[in-house]
């Protein structure tokens, strides 16, 4: 054993907690400069796991708890929100499937797998879910489920979906009013292309493209 694995192997977890803590999590701590810039990193400074919520704090992928070695090591170490960092606790994945998407190493963007269907309700309602492309290994399917369940992204989605609904309900009307259904279906569509050019899965992409395909809804459904 060399001399640096020695004192790697010497470090106790609490010690390596504490480092995390004192020397990083701490303002005016020395090393409080990374932790800043780790809360910057997150696009929009939207929270990478759910996508919705602002960063608020920083998320260990693997638990410092668990992985006492990795509690300061950058790559761990996520910009989150509060809610998704108490979710997901010092729970650790005991299969590949089970660990949750990472934003810095899984690259699942390029393929949709956020979709949502139209409820036939008053007033209308969403429900979101996760259907992976056919050609992704078995074992991103199941994180991305994983990831999905994990946050509790399918009633976050819904109740965000719907207060969206509410506030484009007027501009339906008069849409609907000068062009019928082929102009709200137009207008949906095209809201669906802008969103899905930003971020081809979130939950307003997922909304506005299954408002779109939506019959009932394009015929006055958004105003039951």
């Amino acid at each position: 054993m060399s001399e640096e694995d020695f004192v790697l192997a010497s470090i106790t977890t609490a010690e390596m907690i504490a480092l995390y803590n004192y020397r990083m999590a701490q303002k005016k701590s020395v090393g409080r400069f990374i932790y800043d810039d780790l809360m910057l990193s997150a696009p929009q400074g939207r929270c990478p796991m759910c996508g919705q919520r602002t960063v608020s704090t920083i998320d260990h992928h693997l638990p410092k708890t668990l992985y006492p070695a990795l509690a300061v090591t950058p790559l761990n170490l996520i910009p989150a929100c509060s809610d998704c960092n108490k979710i997901k606790g010092n729970v650790a994945p005991t299969t590949e499937g089970d660990e949750p998407i990472h934003p810095y190493f899984d690259d699942v963007e390029k393929d949709p797998w956020l979709y949502a269907s139209v409820v036939q309700t008053n007033p209308p309602a969403l429900v979101f879910r996760v259907t992976p492309p056919t050609s992704w290994a078995e074992v991103t399917k199941l994180r991305a489920h994983k990831h999905f369940s994990l946050f509790q992204l399918a009633p976050l989605y819904a109740s965000q979906a719907a207060q969206e609904l509410s506030n484009i309900r007027y501009s339906l009307e008069c849409i609907f009013e000068r062009s019928g259904a082929d102009g709200v279906r137009e207008h949906l569509a095209q809201e669906a292309a802008s969103r899905r050019r930003a971020h081809v899965n979130s939950w307003q992409t997922a909304m506005y493209t299954a408002l779109a395909e939506d019959e009932w809804f394009c015929d006055g459904g958004f105003a039951a």
